[in-house]
């Protein structure tokens, strides 16, 4: 009963103004309110991996799951971010993007979602859930679209990405940062004019952001993801019978690649992410994930340094 009561009269009521004021962050971006965060804290860089005075073979963007509420990476996610730089030093990779923030601004740094993070700390999580359907949301998604697309793109700026250079820009997203990926495509096609290619882990999205600008989309997924399933259950776009919906469109394009990582599960012990979950040939899952991330962009650098050479 005491718990009861903690959640009925305490937690309750946090939760229902933190639906209510969900959408505070993309509406005070569309007014000019306030004015997103670019700078970093000190000591952190722009961007790790590749040394930033070569040309790099890619840019990759990690967008993490609803767990990202620093600058900093969220342990599973940082557990990937460093496999990466690690198993190809060719990229650089910039892991500070903050996908559930229009503002750019880290939950973990505001006062009181600090204060709350000692306390009830289920409430970050679940204020990234809610973001992530604002995002989803038709009435609030372009320009939830747009203040996101327009962080990556100041980031990759910042991180020496030269606009036009030609040099891929790789979105890497977990979980509900599939959502913030698809609907980064149009602004930073307009902002950077890059080359995109797009890979999802477990992507959690609507399905309903254009992809006529990224190059491909690879599919990272799991017969045991229950979260991925849910998404393309609960959203239409999501549906074979919406053809229309941007994701359905990409799928006839021949836009999408599935890749099995069978048998991973979203979270858990045996997640994508996993460094002891292991796999009949010796390696966990964490070194699978990173194996597939790393073939599959060495695999579009190649197509498209092919297609480069073949213009006259």
């Amino acid at each position: 009963m005491n718990d009861f009561l903690l959640w009925a009269c305490v937690i309750g009521p946090v939760l229902l103004a933190e639906a209510l004021l969900a959408r505070y962050e993309v509406l005070a971006y569309g007014a000019g309110w306030r004015a997103p965060v670019d700078e970093l804290p000190e000591g952190v860089p722009y961007a790790r991996g590749a040394a930033p005075d070569s040309l790099p073979d890619a840019y990759l963007v990690y967008l993490d799951g609803i767990g990202k509420r620093r600058v900093g990476d969220s342990r599973d996610g940082g557990q990937l971010v460093e496999a990466l730089i690690a198993g190809a030093p060719e990229l650089r990779v910039l892991g500070q993007v903050q996908p559930y923030s229009p503002l750019a601004d880290p939950l973990a740094d505001r006062p009181v979602w600090a204060w709350l993070r000692h306390r009830i700390g289920l409430l970050l999580f679940l204020h990234n859930v809610m973001q992530t359907f604002v995002a989803a949301d038709h009435r609030y998604r372009p320009l939830y679209n747009r203040a996101v697309g327009s962080q990556i793109a100041t980031q990759l700026r910042l991180a020496g990405y030269r606009p036009d250079s030609g040099t891929t820009v790789v979105l890497l997203s977990y979980s509900g940062g599939a959502q913030v990926a698809t609907g980064a495509v149009d602004e930073l096609h307009t902002q950077l004019r890059c080359p995109l290619l797009l890979i999802t882990l477990g992507g959690f999205h609507n399905g309903a952001n254009d992809l006529t600008h990224a190059g491909h989309l690879y599919q990272l997924t799991s017969a045991n993801d229950r979260i991925e399933q849910i998404g393309a259950w609960i959203f239409p776009q999501r549906w074979r019978l919406f053809r229309r919906s941007g994701w359905n469109r990409a799928v006839r394009a021949g836009k999408i690649t599935v890749r099995r990582l069978d048998p991973a599960t979203h979270f858990g012990p045996c997640s994508y992410i996993s460094p002891t979950a292991e796999l009949p040939d010796g390696r966990s899952h964490l070194d699978r994930t990173t194996d597939t991330v790393i073939a599959a962009i060495r695999a579009h650098h190649g197509a498209t340094t092919e297609r480069g050479n073949a213009l006259p």
